[in-house]
């Protein structure tokens, strides 16, 4: 499960009213390869649903991954911060053993 913060699920809402999407949109939530660290987290939204994804609710919001992301992203809670050192959503996740300095990238 990836769980969302309240900051987040605030920040996203305010997203979602600004590009006027509908209710069919969600958080789209993934991984990829590259970045420093060697995998990279992918943020979007999106309304068409694939094949095998993984859909979770969490605290209002409608997250949906791929299968192969969700092995990477299990426990993950994603959060908004911001702060005087950044602003952005921050991904807290139990499975990373090593992160750039960034938060943007990390390693399994």
């Amino acid at each position: 499960m990836i769980t969302v913060s309240d900051k987040a699920k605030t920040r996203i809402g305010q997203l979602i009213e600004e590009q006027n999407y509908d209710q069919s949109y969600f958080l789209r939530v993934g991984v990829e390869s590259g970045g420093c660290s060697g995998l990279s987290y992918k943020l979007d939204f999106d309304n068409q649903e694939k094949q095998g994804d993984e859909i979770f609710n969490n605290n209002g919001v409608r997250v949906v991954t791929d299968k192969r992301s969700v092995l990477y992203l299990f426990g993950t809670e994603l959060d908004f911060t911001d702060g005087l050192n950044g602003k952005g959503f921050t991904f807290n996740n139990p499975n990373a053993s090593r992160t750039c300095s960034c938060g943007e990238s990390f390693s399994v």
